[in-house]
């Protein structure tokens, strides 16, 4: 699957079923470049199974607040649209996994 880039129209619908991560970033963030090939990665061996997204904090402020998104890259693992988990900061391919378990 491709990752998916969510903004206030969509993110409901995309993240209210199944198990879903949610990349909150901004093109300027150095972090956020380098986390954006391990998300490539994680949607390559668990597409399948898991919607990997991205939402751009400065496209989107009002889900960045409504996430209280202060630090980014913040990663949100979401399952059947409840926050499940929360990390801030680059997450590594297996830190990503773990989320998700």
């Amino acid at each position: 699957m491709a990752i998916t880039h969510l903004n206030s129209d969509n993110f409901d619908a995309v993240t209210s079923e199944g198990l879903a991560l949610v990349d909150f970033w901004a093109t300027w963030c150095g972090p956020c470049r380098m986390q954006a090939p391990v998300l490539e990665q994680l949607d390559a061996e668990c597409g399948e199974t898991v919607k990997v997204c991205k939402v751009d904090v400065d496209a989107e402020p009002a889900l960045a607040r409504r996430f209280r998104v202060m630090s980014i890259p913040m990663l949100i693992a979401l399952k059947d649209g409840q926050v499940k988990e929360t990390r801030v900061g680059f997450q590594d391919l297996e830190a990503l996994k773990d989320m998700l378990k």
